[in-house]
């Protein structure tokens, strides 16, 4: 969905009320069974100018949660069985790494801290990077433990290939959980980038989870 088709935007209609010289209501939609609320035209576009703590909040986390998705991966290469199963990894894979320079990027753009993984930190830090130590963040919806994942880097064959998919769909869900959140924080989710980036997380990994559900019920049998 993009920017204009999104007339409930309260910065788009703020624009349209300046434009016409009107001071027309400002309604910012509520979470799901929540009331909205009417703002003012110079409300609406500070909200406009600065992302939310929730937005921001949403784009350095999913890096993170994204980033352990490409460990499973990197795993699955090596340990797995299933060449169906590898092949779907590989497209979470490259998805996962494009949206990671994409969430970099928009925050880079902002001048907010984008989170960098320990092995990069010296590297990054010496090349002028701003960055923030993603071991000082607090655990995202649906990563897999360090329990799970040394569980997951023990097996091999066909049991690696239920671990991966199980963790996986506990990860995927743990990703549409933080859609499902950024989403109920009334005012965020207005930037027509991240937006569309939320939703297509949102279509993209609800349809991942039933595949692997499905590939699940293939390895039990």
């Amino acid at each position: 969905m993009t920017l204009w088709s999104r007339i409930s935007c309260p910065a788009l209609l703020a624009l349209c009320a300046v434009a016409r010289g009107q001071q027309a209501p400002i309604v910012q939609p509520g979470a799901p069974g929540a009331n909205s609320k009417v703002l003012s035209p110079a409300t609406a576009w500070a909200a406009a100018r600065a992302p939310s703590k929730a937005d921001i909040d949403f784009m350095q986390g999913m890096i993170h949660h994204h980033q352990q998705a490409g460990e499973m991966v990197a795993l699955l290469r090596t340990r797995g069985r299933n060449k169906a199963v590898q092949k779907l990894g590989e497209r979470i894979s490259i998805s996962q790494t494009d949206e990671i320079q994409m969430m970099r990027q928009w925050l880079e753009e902002r001048k907010l801290a984008v989170p960098i993984e320990h092995a990069h930190m010296q590297h990054m830090a010496q090349k002028g990077h701003a960055g923030m130590d993603m071991s000082a963040m607090a655990p995202m919806p649906g990563m897999l433990t360090p329990e799970q994942m040394k569980e997951l880097a023990a097996a091999t064959g066909s049991r690696f290939d239920r671990l991966f998919l199980t963790g996986m769909i506990q990860h995927h869900t743990g990703a549409l959980i933080m859609v499902q959140e950024l989403m109920d924080v009334p005012g965020s989710a207005q930037d027509s980038q991240l937006y569309d980036f939320a939703v297509d997380i949102e279509n993209t990994q609800t349809a991942e989870i039933n595949i692997m559900k499905g590939m699940l019920q293939r390895e039990k049998k």
